[in-house]
């Protein structure tokens, strides 16, 4: 079921490029991630509160709390990375390059995690940073 919600995932992260290009023509990427930023949080708190996600909050760990605010500060850097990109090259071109994060990824899991590398899994890092490459040069 796993690979319904990742097909999801890429095919919005898709959307995203693509609506983020058009709404960032003569924009301040910074106030344009912002913008996205709000709406975001709204939906995802909405969310949250929907399903009765909110009400475990007292359950969170400082871990928890701490690393989900590491992911939130990599996640925002990464967008306003991201939408400068956009808005400046072509998304054919920054939407695959961005994807590089999954390979960057299956290397931090490795060494961080402790993660098993598979040869499949290595197989299809080297291929996305090989395309990368291609895309790049």
């Amino acid at each position: 079921m796993w690979w319904i919600y990742a097909l999801l995932a890429a095919f919005f992260a898709a959307l995203t490029a693509i609506f983020a290009k058009v709404g960032i023509k003569g924009v301040d990427t910074d106030l344009a991630t912002a913008i996205r930023t709000v709406v975001i949080l709204i939906i995802a708190w909405g969310i949250a509160i929907f399903r009765g996600g909110v009400f475990t909050i007292t359950t969170l760990s400082k871990q928890n709390i701490l690393f989900l605010c590491f992911s939130g500060i990599a996640t925002g850097l990464s967008w306003i990375f991201y939408f400068k990109a956009l808005q400046i090259g072509k998304v054919s071109q920054v939407a695959p390059v961005d994807k590089l994060s999954v390979a960057i990824a299956i290397i931090l899991s490795v060494v961080f995690l402790g993660e098993t590398l598979s040869l499949k899994i290595a197989a299809g890092a080297l291929l996305i940073i090989a395309g990368t490459i291609i895309l790049i040069l």
